[in-house]
């Protein structure tokens, strides 16, 4: 599962906010990875080095994972799960190319592009590999959301024909089927608008609307993609133009609200429920990274600064998961 979405703002900021939707309870913390940070990738065969800083959040799964982020540059990545779809067929060793496991890829990414152009650009020098994560202990099927701070957003799709990086003009991401798809599947719900639907007659017989939201009576429900897709490119086309950073950070909550899911709405196979863990917004143009976690609502917000991004080692800034808090008045 997941939702992820972009949004300018008038004073230049340009977010990408998203949910992580998840059946298996994860751990995830903020890291500040610093310049020129070196690791070795999954496979053990290349030493890379990161030339920018970021911020973002990750978990160790045999090397830090990243779901999401924004570096020093303002491009920021985020993945998705892409099941049924998803096919990692090149390990490098036939092409020659740089072998990066797909849960490496934001990372990978973050430490190296400036923006959406460059981040397309080095999907062709690279391999994205099968390797299974420590987290899920599988290889997960992913696709990706990248953008920067002109605000163009690209979607990331390796399937079974090849890697496809596709301009994404709506700025919208879920999960299955494929992006293209879902492009496509939006006409299937042109009529939808925000505007009240007028009264019409039925031969002799007057009907009104009950009240206000008839208009968007033709969107469709629940939690699979294709209608968190539907909902998500909705809301955010008709969303009031946000001038200021914190509008626009507030208003990618409130959207991603709208397809978040609460524990017990979606089980899986074996019982287990699949829900929104965290929901985080990162700003492109300062590197400040807002979230907040499904038993805490408050926004924590953290931030890439030059001397976090100066160091030598990684740092974490704390959980992502954090206890409820109150305020008392």
């Amino acid at each position: 599962m997941c939702t992820a979405m972009t949004l300018k703002t008038g004073e230049g900021s340009s977010l990408l906010g998203r949910t992580m939707d998840f059946s298996g309870e994860l751990n995830p913390s903020v890291y500040i990875m610093p310049r020129n940070y070196q690791w070795i990738n999954a496979m053990n065969t290349a030493l890379i080095t990161n030339p920018y800083s970021f911020i973002g959040a990750g978990q160790d799964a045999g090397g830090l994972a990243f779901a999401d982020g924004v570096n020093e540059m303002g491009f920021g990545a985020a993945a998705l799960y892409f099941p049924g779809y998803a096919c990692y067929r090149d390990s490098g060793r036939e092409s020659g190319r740089l072998p990066v496991a797909a849960w490496e890829l934001v990372g990978f990414l973050l430490g190296r592009c400036e923006n959406v152009d460059r981040a397309a650009a080095i999907m062709g020098e690279i391999a994205l590999a099968a390797v299974a994560d420590k987290v899920t202990g599988t290889v997960a099927p992913l696709h990706w959301l990248i953008t920067d701070q002109s605000g163009r957003s690209m979607v990331i799709e390796a399937m079974a024909d090849g890697v496809h990086v596709m301009e994404n003009p709506m700025g919208v991401l879920t999960n299955s089927p494929d992006f293209s798809w879902q492009m496509t599947n939006l006409r299937n719900f042109m009529s939808a608008s925000p505007r009240q639907n007028p009264g019409v007659r039925w031969g002799e017989t007057e009907l009104t609307p009950f009240g206000q939201g008839a208009g968007s009576s033709s969107l469709p429900g629940g939690f699979a993609p294709p209608a968190r897709f539907v909902r998500t490119a909705f809301e955010k086309t008709c969303l009031p133009f946000p001038e200021g950073q914190r509008e626009g950070v507030m208003a990618c909550f409130h959207v991603l609200e709208g397809v978040s899911i609460p524990k017990g709405s979606v089980k899986t196979d074996t019982g287990a429920d699949d829900y929104t863990q965290y929901t985080a917004v990162l700003d492109t143009a300062t590197g400040e990274y807002f979230f907040r976690s499904y038993d805490n609502s408050q926004v924590t917000e953290a931030r890439l600064t030059r001397e976090r991004a100066d160091g030598t080692a990684p740092v974490c800034l704390g959980p992502v998961k954090r206890q409820p808090s109150w305020d008392q008045l």
